[in-house]
């Protein structure tokens, strides 16, 4: 199974939750991209990403939250790499292959609550890259993990070890979160 992760991190070398989870999954044999290395200028080479993702049997999508969203570059990918007639329309290039979407959150999951800060539970944030896959006929699951801000060395280990396991679960294949 040919695991594709893209990372979209603006600062992956300074991320301490998000360069771990991309360490643990090139261990387990994923190929990790840092979209922000490949990409410096935002000139995305969207034959070369058609010719990725069409390679990949799984499509891992790994951000930090910014702003109750993705990073701009993986909005930028979304708009411009899922073309008409290649992703959606006559055409569904991706139909079947999971969307996977890794994402730290930099609070705790108490604040990803009605009655806290962001009033919002974490997975409500995800539902536009949701049905961005539904309409592609990808299935979508989600990793989250909370108060990436301050997790403990430790802790982010223990979050890299649950990450390479649920990349490498069939469970995700079927789910549609």
């Amino acid at each position: 199974m040919r695991i594709v992760v893209n990372v979209f991190h603006a600062n992956l070398l300074d991320s301490r939750v998000n360069r771990a989870l991309a360490d643990a999954a090139r261990g387990a044999g994923a190929v990790v991209r840092d979209m922000y290395d490949l990409y410096p200028d935002d000139n995305i080479d969207i034959a070369a990403e058609h010719a990725v993702c069409e390679s990949a049997d799984v499509l891992v999508f790994q951000h930090p939250m910014y702003w109750y969203g993705a990073p701009y570059l993986m909005k930028k990918w979304i708009d411009t790499v899922l073309t008409h007639g290649w992703a959606y329309g006559p055409s569904y290039a991706l139909e079947g292959k999971p969307f996977l979407q890794a994402v730290s959150l930099g609070a705790g999951e108490h604040e990803y609550a009605p009655t806290g800060s962001r009033k919002y539970h974490g997975p409500e944030f995800l539902k536009p890259f949701e049905r961005t896959a539904a309409f592609c006929k990808m299935p979508h699951s989600s990793f989250l993990r909370y108060g990436a801000g301050y997790a403990a060395e430790d802790e982010i280990g223990m979050w890299a070890g649950e990450y390479v396991s649920w990349l490498l679960s069939k469970d995700h294949l079927a789910s549609n979160s």
